[in-house]
């Protein structure tokens, strides 16, 4: 795997768990928030937040698949799962054993390549 890739890989990483964590913890929590009180100007910022948010993902995804060159199934996973509240996590656990088996890969390669 190429420093591009990885890179792409570790961007799609950082940006999956606050992606996850914010439609339950922004939008549920402002939705409760906005019922029990007076308090409905929160709305509006916190469903943006979380709009830019899954935008930035989705981009981050876009940039892993033609650089990982993922099959539309994976990429399909991956975007269902963002679309899922904690879903996210998930995909984030996947990346990281898919980061891990790639450095154990590469050092396997120079250890045949000594």
């Amino acid at each position: 795997m190429d420093i591009k890739t990885a890179s792409a890989l570790h961007r799609l990483r950082l940006i999956s768990v606050p992606e996850a964590l914010s439609f339950p913890a922004l939008l549920i929590f402002g939705s409760l928030l906005s019922r029990i009180s007076d308090i409905d100007y929160l709305m509006m910022p916190l469903g943006v937040l979380h709009g830019i948010l899954f935008v930035i993902y989705t981009l981050f995804l876009l940039d892993v698949w033609n650089k990982a060159k993922w099959p539309v199934k994976r990429v399909a996973l991956f975007f269902v799962l963002a679309l899922l509240p904690f879903g996210g996590l998930y995909g984030d656990r996947l990346l990281k054993r898919d980061e891990s088996d790639s450095v154990i890969a590469a050092r396997a390669r120079q250890a045949a390549e000594a």
